[in-house]
């Protein structure tokens, strides 16, 4: 690939960005990869295990001279990163994020923006339940999807130009509405996270069945519940939030069908259940077929070497 952007900056250096750095480096996609993080461990580490070329102790430090900013910090904290580094972009830069709400990131970051400068909030759909700098890896978003929410009158080469970044990490990428994708993720990432953080919980409530039978027991469906409620929990207290009204009306849906389920099994309705689980199946199989997982006992999530 051809060299796409002089100087990234990344502000935040988690899981998302760590594995941007990387896969930029392995694409050849950026001259220079400088990086900022709130917290000092966290820009030893990076520093130390060599994840970005140059580690800053500031925002405004990083983004200096930089043709893409890339905000991979919580949604909450969007606003304050884009009203402190604004000052200091330079003309013509693109600032991006990698945040899962998009309606709400836009509101708080767009009026920082400086005239001459390009923001193009994105979204890519990957991730584990991993955080910190040690968890990025450069396959990360390899036949993932990410979704690019660009604001009325964004200049199309920018947005170009930001595809083929994403494209050269391997992600297939597409555009979106803000309200809409706040809707389809509602469905397909922020109800089922919260559902498994609830089933956990719930787990954690009934004394009945202890806490060593929970984990011994875990290889059916309780094991990977737990895998997504491991996720950070600061990201996820701001994705409900700031998405708030889509979560709650799926949510809304998702008790209206416990609600049907519930009752076909106290009224021992077989052929109903049977009909439902049916087409509940389908829906993995397309997943399986559309290549965003496999078909392997272990759900495809054999560890990266």
């Amino acid at each position: 690939m051809t060299q796409l952007y002089d100087r990234v900056a990344l502000i935040g250096l988690g899981l998302i960005a760590g594995s941007m750095a990387l896969a930029m480096r392995r694409a050849g996609l950026a001259g220079e990869i400088v990086g900022t993080a709130r917290s000092a461990e966290t820009r030893a580490t990076a520093a130390e295990i060599g994840l970005v070329d140059r580690v800053t102790e500031t925002a405004a430090q990083a983004v200096q001279g930089a043709d893409l900013v890339v905000l991979a910090v919580p949604v909450g904290a969007m606003g304050a990163v884009a009203e402190e580094i604004a000052p200091h972009l330079k003309p013509g830069a693109t600032v991006t994020d990698v945040g899962s709400v998009k309606r709400a990131v836009i509101d708080a970051v767009a009026p920082h923006i400086p005239q001459g400068v390009h923001f193009i909030p994105a979204h890519p759909l990957a991730g584990t339940e991993h955080s910190g700098p040690r968890s990025g890896f450069a396959e990360l978003f390899d036949n993932r999807w990410c979704l690019l929410v660009p604001v009325p009158d964004t200049d199309p080469q920018a947005t170009a130009r930001l595809r083929t970044l994403w494209e050269g990490m391997g992600a297939n990428v597409d555009e979106m509405d803000a309200d809409h994708h706040d809707l389809v993720l509602a469905v397909t990432s922020h109800a089922p996270h919260l559902i498994a953080y609830t089933m956990v919980g719930v787990a954690d409530d009934i004394r009945r069945v202890t806490d060593s039978e929970v984990i011994k027991y875990s290889a059916a469906g309780f094991r990977d519940f737990t895998r997504i409620a491991a996720s950070d929990p600061t990201m996820w207290r701001d994705v409900f939030l700031t998405n708030k009204d889509a979560t709650l009306e799926i949510l809304g849906r998702f008790t209206e069908e416990l609600f049907a389920l519930q009752r076909a099994i106290r009224t021992g309705d077989g052929q109903q259940l049977f009909d439902y689980f049916t087409r509940t199946r389908a829906i993995r199989r397309g997943i399986i077929e559309a290549g965003q997982d496999t078909d392997a006992p272990d759900f495809g999530r054999v560890k990266k070497s």
